[in-house]
């Protein structure tokens, strides 16, 4: 049987197309995904994350922990609050998940976590906190709603408990308040600004229906993946699993090495990642198709100068009104390629994502 969240019987009564994401019966999208992804970019809009999972870890040696269990470093985290998106990898560099980390005092730590590896995640969280006494909480008591677009905060400020609202407002981008069980992000998996907020279950309906009365509209998960293939964001499954490493998924940046601005520390994966160093045979790119058709995952590409790759993720761009994908590709290839679409070779050009941010088409 499916699991399902606070929200699913506001899903039916708003009649969205129900669908199995991960084992949670979601919404896919209500009438139109493409006007729900517009929306989004143009006013705003909200999703019902609570497939997603909330990992509080508590302990005295909560930090050290954090900064063996992943790759990002949160010794970057000193203010109460502060964000950070970090990759948790196995021995051989292979990405378990991608996940953020809240720094909420030295002893809490809050992790959120993908819906289809919460399982995982929790055992490999488990299985090495045990030597750091560190506390391991999954809060399924709480749920998780994404508010986003450019009048997100505008529209979601007035509904919120009194003393959370200054707070909020005085959010910068990755960070977090909170207010008893009420805890906001000014974080997304759009391109756009907004929120992520997680609270009650019983407090995340009436917060539901009170943003659709404010003129907030409720989206599904077809229009958040559209978005965020825009926004240039990865998709664990498609465009890095256990089988792929930071270096070639896009996500260098996230592994803290350390050396210029803090003591080199160890963490799981690290050894197998230095070995990759400087020398990894693949790249994460950005795809922009020139021809007709739609790029999907899994397409082969070409380049003139030898060099292979496949698509990771792919579809239609609504607010450009092409085809976009990511690719991963051998590292030396080109900037013109061809990709195959149903037997025909189609031209595309190599880009540097983001595609879009705040509304703006960026390459």
């Amino acid at each position: 049987m499916l699991k399902q969240t606070a929200l699913h019987s506001e899903h039916a009564r708003l009649g969205a197309k129900l669908v199995d994401f991960a084992g949670w019966e979601m919404p896919i999208q209500y009438q139109s995904q493409l006007e729900e992804h517009h929306v989004v970019r143009q006013a705003a809009g909200m999703f019902d994350v609570s497939h997603m999972s909330a990992v509080d870890l508590r302990g005295a040696r909560v930090r050290e922990f954090l900064r063996y269990l992943l790759a990002n470093d949160v010794a970057k985290l000193t203010v109460p609050g502060k964000a950070l998106y970090s990759c948790m990898l196995r021995e051989d560099a292979g990405v378990i998940d991608d996940l953020i980390t809240y720094f909420l005092d030295e002893t809490w730590f809050r992790l959120v976590v993908n819906a289809g590896t919460t399982d995982k995640d929790l055992a490999w969280i488990r299985q090495h906190a045990a030597a750091y006494e560190v506390e391991v909480t999954h809060r399924q008591d709480l749920g998780i709603l994404a508010v986003q677009g450019p009048l997100a905060r505008e529209r979601t400020l007035p509904l919120l408990p009194e003393g959370l609202v200054a707070p909020v407002e005085a959010l910068k981008p990755f960070q977090a308040a909170y207010q008893g069980d009420w805890f906001v992000g000014r974080t997304g998996y759009t391109g756009e600004d907004g929120f992520e907020l997680m609270l009650p279950h019983a407090d995340l309906v009436t917060l539901w229906r009170g943003l659709i009365d404010a003129g907030v509209a409720p989206c599904g998960l077809g229009a958040r993946d559209t978005l965020r293939l825009e926004a240039g964001m990865n998709l664990y499954g498609q465009d890095m699993d256990e089988t792929r490493h930071p270096l070639e998924s896009g996500l260098g940046w996230t592994v803290a090495w350390g050396e210029a601005d803090a003591p080199v520390r160890d963490f799981i994966g690290r050894a197998a990642l230095e070995s990759l160093r400087g020398r990894s045979p693949r790249k994460l790119v950005g795809l922009v198709l020139e021809g007709r058709g739609i790029m999907r995952a899994h397409m082969a590409l070409r380049f003139i100068d030898g060099a292979t790759g496949e698509t990771t993720s792919g579809g239609f761009s609504p607010t450009m009104k092409q085809s976009i994908a990511l690719a991963r590709v051998d590292t030396g290839a080109g900037e013109r390629c061809e990709v195959e679409i149903r037997g025909q070779w189609v031209a595309a050009r190599v880009v540097k994502p983001p595609f879009v941010r705040n509304g703006k088409v960026l390459v």
